[in-house]
């Protein structure tokens, strides 16, 4: 709302200095400050009365050190993510530009079905919260409407240097030198030259016009990402401080690789795809970063309030869409690695119990606990060492991804 004022006074009044606004690096900027004024301050008042609402956290008996001093902390702490992220993004951001309406959409959608989890739980004592069912269903629907959007959308394109073909005339053709926006379901691989990939090209059997059909390939791509990263992240919220700053430093990355992509120049000197008006994610990127960390002063070691499902899902549902829209999604793997090992030691950890009750007549396990944090707490790992080591191998993980730019 602030852009708009700033830019009618701007063009209309012309008054001068307020022609700053029209730069994604200030409001970026101010979007960061804010975020991390209204976490820090406002989230004492959100801890309070979720406090006084006995909004408190019932802690299952684990074997874990330090676990049953945890009991009552207030949860549903992601409301401060979800409240100090969307103010500066609504004062701030074009709220006409496609990508903030998606992630706004995704922020809301995934923190509403966090919420009802979390409500679930606290309010009707049921500690499985929300059917995993339901869960699953609200991560498809966000999928089918961000993978929808994202290849209908005449607003999302990507800008194509090849010479095209253009008809002036009937009789006329000249070649246009010219870069090109078009749509594309194009994506980037990383680590190689020449490293755009087209999902429509797997379905290149089908002969001409295969890329009508392209939608068949991309949306279930979506839907699978946000759902792996979404859960991911839920998993990964087992330990104070884990999930906020893990997250905070993939999303600072992420905002790195939205910053050059939307930016001619850039991304014309790192030879990346450049994706016209995903710039201005930057915006609500600098937003959410300030929110993580501003909620990281309540929740590091002893933490006084947990983010709960409404934060976790929150925070995989924006990564997951960001890395989508900015045509990385094939980075998350590294990017997110300290969600794919947690989702990961899961699965392994299920999977082999129940091969090995079935074969032996006895569950054994690879781990002493799953998710892999617990493991670590088990053997006897302070959480606070637990969560800084994480955080470490996160930061090397986003380092040597944003290399990605330039080692192929």
């Amino acid at each position: 709302m602030l852009y708009y004022f700033f830019e009618y006074l701007d063009k209309t009044l012309n008054i001068p200095g307020t022609g700053v606004f029209q730069y994604i690096t200030f409001r970026s900027a101010l979007a960061i400050m804010l975020s991390l004024m209204l976490s820090t301050i406002y989230g004492k008042r959100i801890i309070g009365f979720l406090r006084n609402q006995q909004v408190g956290e019932t802690v299952r008996e684990l074997g874990l050190a330090g676990q049953n001093e945890k009991a009552g902390t207030p949860t549903m702490g992601g409301l401060i993510i979800i409240f100090a992220t969307l103010i500066p993004v609504f004062l701030l951001t074009k709220l006409n530009n496609i990508y903030i309406i998606l992630l706004i959409v995704t922020t809301l959608w995934m923190g509403t079905i966090g919420f009802i989890d979390d409500y679930i739980k606290i309010f009707k004592k049921d500690k499985q919260g929300l059917k995993g069912i339901f869960k699953v269903i609200g991560q498809v629907g966000l999928g089918l409407i961000v993978g929808s959007v994202l290849y209908l959308h005449p607003g999302v394109t990507l800008r194509k240097e090849t010479p095209k073909t253009i008809t002036l005339k009937q009789t006329e053709n000249v070649i246009s030198q010219t870069p090109i926006e078009e749509k594309s379901t194009a994506t980037t691989i990383p680590f190689f030259k020449n490293n755009e990939f087209d999902y429509a090209e797997l379905l290149s059997w089908m002969g001409d016009g295969y890329e009508n059909w392209a939608w068949i390939v991309f949306i279930p791509i979506v839907i699978f990402i946000i759902t792996a990263v979404s859960n991911g992240a839920n998993l990964t919220d087992g330990i104070d401080g884990l999930a906020a700053g893990t997250s905070a430093i993939s999303v600072l990355a992420l905002g790195i690789f939205t910053f050059v992509s939307g930016n001619i120049i850039f991304s014309s000197y790192l030879n990346i795809m450049y994706i016209p008006n995903s710039g201005e994610m930057t915006v609500f990127i600098a937003a959410f970063v300030g929110a993580l960390i501003g909620f990281l002063w309540y929740n590091s070691y002893p933490a006084s309030v947990f983010m709960g499902d409404t934060g976790s899902l929150t925070i995989g549902g924006v990564i997951a869409v960001l890395a989508i829209s900015v045509r990385k999604e094939l980075l998350i793997p590294l990017l997110c690695g300290i969600f794919l090992v947690e989702n990961f030691s899961v699965v392994l950890q299920v999977s082999y119990f129940k091969y090995t009750k079935k074969r032996f007549g006895e569950g054994r396990r690879i781990f002493l606990m799953s998710p892999l944090h617990h493991h670590y707490q088990k053997k006897g790992y302070h959480e606070s060492k637990i969560v800084t080591r994480f955080w470490i191998v996160g930061i090397l993980l986003a380092i040597l991804s944003i290399v990605t730019l330039k080692l192929r």
